[in-house]
């Protein structure tokens, strides 16, 4: 099994052609991001990253950008659902991770657009799966546990930061829902968080080491699983971003870190670690 990178362009300001020439500088294997909607726009991209030998992982956020419009209907989720798929099909997407459903919503409603929206990116060809994030329907290990128990086609995109600051804690102490998870889980979202926020201040920094190290642990746990069910690939984006989740000076506004550093730090850091658990797993 290899591994392989994605460049996020959460927060990225810039043109696709800079997008494309910093992830070649920094060694990423491909790009993670929401994909353009203009039939012609997404075409463009197909070409670009093909040019540039770069893969590309779809992200959907539906209803809203990373959080959902709380009033939008299951009707309104899923037609962006279906235009961001069918978008990502022509712009040549290997999979789609997707932002769906609602925090709020009754499980029976979370059900019915799981199981409508893995119809659609099937109709289009792609694999897709959802993201435990905060603010939707998979923002806690519990409702996400109750999901996969109803669907067992659910496949997972983890960013396990999220669940802690939602239960408050590393998630240790959770290993029933771990056990359930973690062998549904497709794509990793590399981000630390901890009790009190979704990001560290800095993954390197000593007093973070326990976030650090049991993120690492989840992440090994889901190559292993992955590893057993025959796969050739694993995929994983550094997502450190913008919109709060990097600390600030009061005052000044001024961040505490670079998100292109802090994106290569993991992602440096994740390679190695996943060859020295690579070299265990194979003997």
């Amino acid at each position: 099994m290899q591994i392989r990178m994605f460049k996020t362009l959460w927060g990225f300001q810039g043109t696709l052609e800079q997008a494309i020439s910093d992830a070649l500088d920094d060694g990423y294997d491909g790009i993670e991001a929401q994909p353009p909607l203009a039939p012609e726009e997404a075409e463009r991209w197909r070409q670009q990253l093909n040019k540039a030998g770069l893969l590309y992982q779809a992200e959907i956020c539906t209803t809203g950008s990373y959080v959902a419009d709380r009033r939008a209907t299951l009707a309104e989720h899923l037609a962006d659902f279906e235009a961001g798929a069918r978008a990502a099909r022509i712009a040549g997407a290997r999979a789609i991770s997707c932002l769906g459903g609602c925090d709020a919503w009754p499980a029976d409603r979370s059900a019915h657009f799981f199981t409508e929206a893995m119809a659609m990116a099937d109709k289009q060809g792609l694999a897709v799966s959802f993201e435990t994030h905060r603010g939707r329907t998979l923002f806690n290990p519990w409702i996400t546990v109750e999901m996969l128990r109803r669907l067992p086609d659910l496949r997972l995109t983890a960013d396990l930061s999220h669940w802690c600051v939602v239960t408050e804690r590393l998630l240790d102490t959770e290993q029933e829902e771990l056990a359930a998870v973690i062998p549904r889980v497709d794509h990793i979202h590399a981000r630390v968080g901890y009790d009190q926020g979704p990001q560290v201040p800095h993954p390197g920094a000593p007093e973070y080491q326990p976030a650090l190290d049991a993120h690492g642990r989840w992440w090994q746990s889901m190559w292993a699983q992955q590893h057993q069910r025959g796969a050739v690939i694993t995929t994983m984006t550094p997502e450190f971003g913008p919109d709060g989740y990097l600390q600030a000076q009061p005052f000044s506004g001024e961040p505490v870190g670079d998100l292109r550093e802090l994106n290569r730090w993991i992602a440096e850091h994740q390679r190695a670690a996943f060859s020295r658990w690579h070299q265990g797993a194979r003997g």
